[in-house]
């Protein structure tokens, strides 16, 4: 199996509770927190070992909050290699409205890095990223981290590495409008797709084909747009494809986007093609959606949904 490994620069320790009804004034009397290591690249480590695989997490920690965050990370059964961050890990909470079901999330900023700390990051890539490994950079970046910093990870990567992004925001934009040489997969949801197109993207295939056009302006070899309750798209230099997302009653979408992430990533990486990697990384975005919390997905819902994400091959043009 190729190695992998998962980039989490921006951590935050996830807590999430319920109270009968979310509404300003009297204090609000919540259930006791669940606790989880949050971030994007966290959340594609734990994915990837609730399903059965391995990957080291790179994780900037910082302070009190730091070391709770690293001792979640080790009842887990996470491997992880932490770095020295500024400041304190940052929280973040989901608080549930059980009066009608919503849920109100409420994320806190992280610390602004100074160069030193990039500078430190990029180091600690470099020494422990093994050749040919599969890298993902997922999750949001700290203030301070320049928009093009995916390009900095790329040129620390030893030969034959693959990075996935999965990123938002001007980190986004910055990579779309000034490309990443070497590029192995950029993902994005449809409302970050439409931004960056500057118009709908109405269904799957004008989702395929914008897809589809980033691929032949060298924004990355493979380029996934998730449409959400529908599906998700994968375009490339063979073709584009739609795989349907199961029909389920979602009861928490947190880390939804990181499980497609690490089931796509570990399918890849046990030499799956990309129709069967699509595929599982659907049904596992699925399965995360009918998990309370931040639980992420389980095997056994993931093995159930399978079945129904059969990929289907879009037409060109």
């Amino acid at each position: 199996m190729t190695p992998i490994l998962t980039i989490t620069l921006n951590p935050a320790l996830d807590l999430s509770t319920s109270t009968p009804s979310v509404q300003p004034g009297p204090k609000l009397r919540c259930s006791a927190p669940r606790i989880d290591p949050g971030g994007g690249g966290i959340n594609v480590a734990r994915a990837i070992r609730i399903l059965g695989g391995e990957a080291l997490a790179l994780v900037a920690l910082a302070g009190a909050t730091g070391d709770r965050l690293a001792q979640a990370l080790r009842a887990e059964g996470v491997g992880y290699s932490g770095i020295d961050a500024p400041g304190e890990t940052r929280e973040s909470i989901a608080v549930t409205d059980e009066s009608t079901g919503k849920q109100f999330r409420f994320v806190l900023p992280g610390t602004p890095w100074p160069r030193s700390d990039m500078d430190r990051a990029l180091s600690r890539i470099r020494e422990i990223t093994p050749k040919g490994a599969l890298v993902v950079l997922s999750g949001s970046q700290p203030p301070g981290v320049p928009d093009r910093f995916a390009a900095e990870v790329q040129a620390a990567l030893p030969p034959g590495a693959r990075l996935i992004l999965d990123t938002s925001g001007a980190a986004l934009t910055a990579v779309v409008q000034d490309p990443v040489p070497g590029l192995a997969v950029l993902r994005m949801d449809d409302a970050e797709a439409e931004g960056l197109a500057g118009h709908p993207l109405p269904d799957r295939a004008t989702s395929a084909a914008f897809a589809a056009d980033l691929v032949a302006r060298g924004v990355a070899e493979t380029v996934i747009i998730a449409r959400g309750a529908e599906g998700s798209v994968l375009a490339d230099g063979t073709g584009r494809l739609f795989a349907p997302a199961p029909q389920v009653k979602v009861i928490s979408a947190v880390g939804a986007g990181d499980t497609f992430v690490g089931a796509h990533v570990l399918a890849l990486s046990r030499g799956a093609v990309r129709e069967a990697a699509l595929a599982m990384a659907v049904a596992a975005a699925a399965a995360a959606c009918i998990t309370p919390a931040t639980e992420l997905c389980r095997p056994e819902d993931v093995a159930r949904f399978l079945p129904q994400t059969t990929p289907q091959a879009l037409p060109d043009g």
